[in-house]
């Protein structure tokens, strides 16, 4: 039994929806230097060298590297950080930053139905009906683009984004199925498994590194500290003081903050739909995590009465 938030646990979930909402305002500002690979690349080395540091640090055992482990971490590994990394990086050339958090939004949404065919959680009535409006919310933030596939790269930049939030959605399920690990040694893998992939990559497409400008840099450098490896550790430390169910509150900031950054610093536009788009995806996030936020939420409603 997790005990009951306290102030550093609500502090510490403000500080990962304000990580996590700001991390696509930082890559955009980062491919304004660098090509969508170097990004990727740049940010999962990083991350992977500060949580491999980390885990030694902090003396996390390894895992035992069997058939099946093994075979776990590769597949976790490359749809948890090397294709969504990619695939945002390359999206976000040709769309907002708004519009790359809104999409992350779903990302709880695609997970419901695929645990409920890919493991043992059920989909039941109130979640299915959460997540046809949530899927509402996503057609409504792909707007009038949705039918001009094939005639610019915007729609496929859009497509990209969403594709990235299903990448991790299905990495997801994957993680929970995966045999016991300690979590930040297993971060710290699936991030070095993440960077052989897209080293290679890299290097094919875009070439060794050159030095572009220092706003560039810094933004490559803040996405391999910030959003990772201290972000990963904050994780960690929130699920084990108040629980999973207590961290799922981050999922309804991340869309704000991505929206307000992507306004207020970039000077990006928010069209009507993004609006639109952002209060039916929160109302489906509501519906179909409604149990479990009734759970969390009881006892603070009881304490209050008392």
């Amino acid at each position: 039994m997790t005990n009951q938030p306290t102030t550093a646990n609500w502090a510490g979930i403000l500080i990962l929806g304000v990580i996590w909402g700001g991390t696509f305002m930082v890559v955009r500002i980062a491919l304004d230097g660098y090509g969508p690979f170097t990004v990727a690349a740049s940010r999962t080395s990083l991350g992977a060298i500060a949580l491999l540091a980390m885990m030694v640090i902090m003396r996390r055992p390894l895992p035992v590297f069997d058939r099946v482990m093994i075979a776990y971490l590769v597949v976790i590994g490359l749809l948890n950080t090397a294709l969504p990394f990619a695939l945002l990086s390359w999206g976000q050339q040709y769309v907002p930053s708004a519009f790359a958090g809104l999409s992350m939004a779903a990302l709880p949404l695609f997970v419901l139905p695929l645990a409920h065919f890919l493991s043992d959680e059920s989909l039941t009535r109130r979640s299915f009906l959460g997540v046809i409006l949530g899927f509402c919310g996503a057609f409504v933030l792909i707007g009038p683009s949705a039918l001009q596939i094939g005639s610019g790269v915007e729609p496929l930049g859009q497509l990209a984004c969403l594709a990235a939030a299903l990448s991790y959605a299905i990495s997801s399920v994957l993680t929970r199925r995966c045999p016991p690990i300690d979590p930040i040694s297993m971060a710290a893998l699936l991030l070095l498994i993440g960077a052989i992939a897209l080293l290679p990559a890299m290097l094919i497409y875009e070439g060794l590194p050159q030095y572009t400008d220092m706003r560039s840099t810094w933004a490559i450098i803040l996405l391999g500290l910030i959003p990772t490896a201290f972000a990963a550790l904050l994780r960690v430390t929130i699920i084990r003081t108040a629980g999973a169910v207590f961290l799922t509150l981050v999922n309804y900031q991340v869309p704000i903050w991505a929206m307000l950054m992507g306004a207020l610093i970039l000077n990006e536009a928010l069209p009507w739909r993004f609006f639109a788009a952002l209060a039916l995806i929160l109302c489906g996030l509501a519906i179909s995590q409604w149990p479990s936020l009734r759970r969390f939420m009881h006892p603070i409603t009881k304490t209050t009465h008392s």
